[in-house]
């Protein structure tokens, strides 16, 4: 019997069928098998490379070889087993290829003995090739050597990349930064709103197709109770990976030590990724905050980033950088559409990084000083079409 299964253990697609069935397939056939599944001796099946739930495609081509859906097999392990298989993958990968270093170390030193022997002695080396039977002998004895002395390297070479998938199997599944599992949280929740909105329309279109009133897919098919069926558990058991998800990476993560209540627009703090050092917070949200990046760039953190913090004054707190004041008056220069006319500008309000200038009845202004460049004691501002200049006192 040819049929395909869904196995909810490791969340793949499995196609079985027998050797003869797919030698006998067109090649346009094997080709698609082999792209998008991988031969498993275990399963004595071809498995799905992608997972559910992006199995559309290898849903499509096990019904396109005629297979016969015989459901879903198994029970659905819930994120941290996944992770803790995963672990157990991982470590017996690393030990494999620990093995293997090992072995060709051992090799290596080996092929590499009967030269290192010869240390010290001269004559071994500088011997010329004599054309006797002795002579002959001992160059060819000596070629041998070299070759496996040769050889020898290729095997610590070996012993290196063995090393390295080593390392890299045990770094899969090293413990994450708070910062790391803070995203994977915003991910699974992200899809779980999404998958709410899902469920709340397959069930209107359930109830449309029990009310007589089936509506048409872009195909222009009637979609079936089956087939909704289908949508609503999908949609459950994606909503229930990714609870499962949500609650694994709230565990590893741990209590986050600084929220919007305790960092505040104008302090200074110290991140651990992305952008390593200090930095100072321009704005706060209820998950994550925006850091000034230099040269005029803004940047979005979680909290879960912070390290610690390395001042806290509040922006409004600080004395502002800049030279502008309340109460000036500034002239400038405001095109009105034939030709400029200078206008006077009053500073209204001024923050640590901005000035608010208003100018007779129009709608007031802010906007961001910078220094000169070539005099860092002047600081530069844009007013209508113009810019106005002040120097530090």
């Amino acid at each position: 019997m040819s049929y395909y299964i869904i196995n909810k253990e490791t969340q793949k697609l499995e196609m079985h069928f027998d050797k003869a069935d797919y030698m006998s397939l067109p090649d346009a056939d094997k080709q698609k098998i082999k792209s998008n599944f991988l031969f498993s001796r275990y399963a004595g099946a071809w498995v799905s490379r992608a997972k559910f739930p992006n199995l559309y495609r290898a849903e499509q081509i096990a019904k396109g070889l005629g297979l016969e859906n015989a459901g879903k097999v198994g029970e659905t392990l819930t994120f941290a087993e996944q992770m803790e298989r995963k672990a157990e993958r991982a470590e017996a990968r690393a030990e494999r290829y620990e093995a293997k270093a090992e072995k060709a170390e051992k090799e290596g030193k080996r092929l590499q003995a009967p030269i290192d022997s010869m240390h010290g002695d001269i004559a071994f080396f500088t011997q010329p090739n004599i054309n006797t039977s002795a002579g002959r002998a001992f160059t060819r004895q000596r070629e041998r050597m070299w070759a496996a002395w040769e050889k020898g390297f290729d095997e610590f070479r070996k012993a290196g990349y063995y090393a390295d998938r080593a390392e890299a199997a045990r770094n899969a599944v090293k413990k994450e930064t708070p910062d790391f599992c803070q995203r994977r949280m915003d991910e699974a929740e992200k899809t779980i709103r999404a998958q709410k909105k899902n469920l709340e329309h397959y069930n209107k279109i359930l109830e449309a197709i029990n009310a007589g009133k089936a509506p048409k897919g872009y195909g222009g098919n009637e979609y079936s109770a089956e087939e909704v069926n289908k949508w609503i558990e999908d949609a459950g058991e994606i909503i229930d990976q990714a609870m499962s998800k949500y609650t694994y990476y709230r565990e590893m993560r741990g209590e986050v030590v600084f929220n919007r209540d305790n960092v505040k627009p104008g302090y200074v703090v110290e991140l651990n990724k992305h952008w390593k050092g200090v930095v100072t917070v321009l704005s706060t949200g209820p998950k994550n905050f925006v850091y000034d990046a230099g040269n005029g760039f803004r940047l979005k953190a979680s909290y879960a980033e912070i390290v610690k913090i390395v001042k806290a004054v509040k922006i409004e707190d600080q004395e502002p950088q800049h030279p502008f004041k309340v109460g000036d008056v500034f002239t400038a220069k405001v095109w009105t559409g034939d030709n400029y006319e200078n206008k006077e500008f009053t500073v209204t309000k001024i923050t640590v990084d901005k000035v608010t200038t208003k100018c007779g009845d129009a709608r007031a202004t802010t906007r961001k000083p910078r220094r000169c460049v070539y005099d860092t004691s002047v600081w530069a501002l844009s007013l209508g079409d113009d810019t106005v200049y002040k120097k530090a006192e």
